[in-house]
């Protein structure tokens, strides 16, 4: 018997003596009730004030079996939480499956009654066979049945990074987790504490407090003991599998922490800009194999590492590996973006050799097209031709349109448009000034249509105030905020077939102004490259959307870019401009 077997016995057994104990005060008053009806049935309790007392007794006890009854049914019958996964049959993988139970084998455990997928660097055992599960048809499998073992959760990245080898040696451990598992003390405290779990969440969704307390009293009291639990289950695992793979083990680990930097850079820098256009890449897992190989070669740390490509990889374990991967990416939409949870015009697949011209270019076009949108609602005008001066002109077009460069959709405030009698700034005027109003007087003479000089111009501030950067800012917040509500509707449709939970891990926190805006000026650069230096969008597998000149990438425009979000500078920027040979004056495309 391994070591952590007897530790998480015993810690089971105290967890259901929590149980037990809850379970004596629920009867306790119904006891009272029983002893004093008996003593005044055979004459040992007469006179006053038995008579009282033994009915408020049977009430108070009527009242605690009927609450208590509800309470325990609730725990009971409230479905615990269960991960959203992929689930894998054993005809969409037999060979990943043979290789499980052959581990199981091994270490004389039991198998896993199923395998699914999840799309996060991770692996555990979960347990479906509550009989809420079958209630609901959460699982119609094997998995379900009273009695089963576990189903096996395998991290999907580790399929499409990890070789066979390594994959048999990481599983190991988690295999051997069946085995405690098993034990009828441990599932049966496994299930009180999920039960528990699952009455808090009920109480807080239903907002009845008389379940929630109870439960969240009932939890603090055993949490401690469950923990040691889960603990002991784990040291035994990793006992039992000591005689499996054990040198291949450490070495795989290695790539279970390489795995997990590249995955998040894949999603967070990638995949991300990507949700946000409504496109969900659909190779994920093929994607971080190039992210992965891509971090290898950068990081001296991981040399050597992609020497292990040659051998087989884990996904020739699957017998469709493409129809997989692109079922784990949705879901990898679903839990990190809150996407619908299935494809439709507005949320629909693309291939990462599309990627640069389906979501980057459509990115910057967009981003700018929202930028001048801005300028429009701060009634900043975009000027005439290039000429003789004259007279500014406002942001208004035909009766009722909202100017040029307006994003459809978008809310744009009325602007006040520029008096024509007053006279055309110079080249070389001041910075804008922000009056109470919100309008804006031009610091240089524009051009018409959405140029980058109107941004530059708009932005540039010698005293370095940041007046204008804070109301840009601003504007672009509330319309970034407004867009987003507008597509929750899109969104709820998905959610109506069951991802009202969605996203359960959100990458990254609420963007802010400054963030926003630079994002918005570096798209509006991005596009003035494209459309009058020959550069062109492209996409790295660490750092997403970038711009390439000439067929190499530029990563020196993110600084120059803040020099004028931040301080008000446009020098370094326009040094850059001039040195590709970009056009700021020249209009670019927003669709």
């Amino acid at each position: 018997m391994e070591a952590g077997v007897p530790s998480a016995r015993s810690r089971a057994l105290a967890v259901l003596r929590v149980r037990s104990r809850a379970l004596a005060v629920g009867l306790l008053p119904a006891a009272l009730a029983v002893v004093l009806v008996a003593a005044r049935m055979t004459d040992r309790l007469a006179g006053d004030p038995w008579p009282v007392v033994t009915l408020v007794v049977c009430l108070v006890a009527a009242v605690v079996l009927l609450v208590g009854g509800a309470f325990a049914a609730v725990v009971l019958r409230a479905s615990p939480a269960v991960t959203p996964t992929v689930p894998l049959s054993e005809a969409a993988a037999p060979d990943l499956y043979r290789l499980v139970r052959d581990l199981a084998d091994r270490m004389d455990v039991p198998p896993p009654s199923a395998i699914a997928l999840t799309p996060d660097c991770d692996s555990w055992l979960e347990d479906r066979t509550h009989a809420a599960h079958r209630r609901s048809a959460i699982s119609a499998g094997p998995e379900s049945e009273q009695g089963a073992a576990p189903v096996l959760v395998i991290g999907s990245p580790f399929l499409w990074w990890m070789r066979v080898a390594e994959l048999r040696a990481v599983l190991a451990p988690v295999v051997a987790g069946t085995g405690p598992s098993a034990h009828p003390d441990i599932a049966d405290a496994r299930g009180f504490v999920r039960g528990l779990d699952a009455a808090v969440d009920v109480g807080n969704r239903r907002g009845l407090g008389w379940i929630g307390a109870p439960a969240r009293l009932l939890l603090r009291l055993c949490r401690t003991d469950a923990t040691e639990m889960e603990r002991g289950v784990a040291a035994a695992a990793s006992e039992r599998a000591q005689g499996v793979d054990y040198g291949l083990r450490i070495v795989a680990q290695e790539q279970v922490g390489l795995a997990y930097a590249g995955w998040d850079r894949l999603l967070t820098r990638v995949a991300l800009p990507a949700w946000r256009m409504g496109r969900w890449p659909a190779h994920l897992d093929a994607g971080v194999v190039s992210a992965l190989t891509e971090l290898s070669r950068r990081d001296r740390l991981a040399e050597g590492f992609t020497s292990r490509l040659g051998e087989r990889p884990a996904c020739d374990l699957l017998e469709q590996p493409g129809l997989v991967d692109e079922a784990t990416s949705l879901l990898a939409a679903r839990l990190f973006h809150g996407g619908p949870a299935e494809p439709g015009p507005d949320w629909s697949p693309v291939d990462w050799a599309a990627y640069p011209e389906e979501v980057v270019d459509r990115k910057w076009r967009a981003e700018a097209a929202r930028l001048h949108a801005a300028l429009d609602a701060l009634a900043v005008p975009t000027g005439r031709p290039a000429g003789p001066a004259g007279p500014a002109v406002a942001p208004t077009g035909p009766a009722g349109s909202a100017g040029p460069g307006v994003l459809p959709g978008t809310s744009v405030s009325p602007a006040s448009p520029a008096s024509s009698a007053s006279p055309a700034p110079s080249a070389t005027a001041g910075p804008v000034t922000i009056e109470a109003t919100g309008s804006a007087r031009p610091a240089v003479d524009g051009f018409a249509g959405p140029t980058l000089e109107r941004v530059l111009g708009f932005l540039t501030d010698p005293a370095g105030a940041g007046a204008a950067s804070e109301a840009l800012a601003g504007r672009l917040s509330g319309d970034v905020a407004r867009e987003e509500r507008a597509a929750g509707p899109a969104a709820g449709a998905g959610k109506a077939r069951g991802a009202d939970a969605v996203p359960l891990f959100p990458l990254q926190p609420p963007r802010s102004g400054r963030d926003l805006l630079a994002d918005h000026v570096t798209a509006m650069v991005c596009c003035a490259a494209v459309d009058s230096a020959g550069a062109a969008p492209g996409m790295d597998w660490l750092d997403g959307p970038v711009l390439l000149v000439g067929g190499d990438r530029r990563s020196d425009l993110a600084a120059r870019v803040l020099c004028l979000v931040e301080d008000g500078n446009p020098e370094p920027l326009r040094d850059w401009l001039a040195d590709l040979g970009v056009r700021p004056e020249k209009p670019v495309r927003l669709v």
